[in-house]
């Protein structure tokens, strides 16, 4: 039980990877707040809340937020603060839209940045003014190998990811002195819908050829992101600040 009586939010939490890392936070003995714009997410199914409380009961809640609204930030970081006290935030919620850049528009732009970035940067802020109160907490920010290297087609991802990445760096260094560790996960192909249906890879004759350049011979899956977050969490990690863990199985190989 790595993180038995903590408590957690975890954004974008009821699809995808952010259900994955609900889950895997609630089997090492957290109870985890999912904050989401719907209970249901996109992998269709059982409500992740309603999975996990039928399993272990009262141990995951679900708060209704737009992460792009920092008011919705604020009264999701009120119900951990009552619900006994926020150690762990992950801020998770991201969207992939592609637009070759001589066809980009300011509302894709805007979009982009609104969810992938301000989202990450007002959700740490918030998160940290409360966890400063008890000189401890940890944030992890959700990445991408995206934020590491650019390819064509996706300028507005490669961006918000590369801040993404950078915004940890500085985070780390500011709120480290005040007990809060803060780093970044990178996944790489990952089998989610970003990657089956808005970016179709996995399932695809051109996604088939990326196999071959993944030592891993194996797409990710989201319980290998949601294991590395449950590393990060935990105090195996409590010497672990301001780095980029990379999911990707060997893809990038740096």
């Amino acid at each position: 039980m790595l993180l038995k009586d903590k408590i957690a939010i975890v954004t974008g939490g009821s699809s995808g990877l952010g259900r994955a890392i609900a889950e895997g936070f609630v089997a090492q003995g957290a109870r985890v707040i999912v904050a989401a714009r719907t209970p249901a997410g996109r992998d269709g199914g059982t409500p992740v809340v309603e999975a996990i409380n039928a399993k272990t009961p009262g141990m995951a809640k679900f708060v209704a937020c737009d992460v792009s609204r920092i008011s919705d930030l604020e009264a999701v970081v009120a119900e951990a603060e009552g619900w006994g006290g926020l150690d762990i935030m992950v801020n998770n919620a991201g969207i992939l839209e592609k637009e070759p850049i001589l066809e980009a528009t300011e509302e894709t732009f805007q979009r982009m940045i609104d969810v992938n970035v301000k989202s990450v940067f007002f959700g740490s802020q918030i998160a940290a003014r409360a966890m400063v109160k008890r000189k401890s907490g940890v944030i992890i920010n959700l990445c991408s190998i995206a934020g590491m290297r650019g390819t064509g087609g996706f300028s507005h991802y490669n961006m918000t990811k590369g801040a993404v990445r950078l915004l940890t760096y500085s985070l780390a260094d500011e709120l480290g002195p005040m007990g809060i560790r803060v780093n970044n996960v990178n996944p790489g192909i990952m089998r989610t819908k970003m990657n089956t249906e808005d970016d179709p890879v996995i399932g695809t004759e051109t996604g088939e050829e990326y196999l071959d350049m993944i030592p891993a011979r194996r797409w990710g899956e989201p319980e290998d992101v949601a294991d590395t977050c449950v590393f990060l969490a935990s105090d195996m990690a409590k010497y672990v600040m301001g780095t980029s863990l990379v999911v990707d199985g060997g893809y990038l190989r740096i």
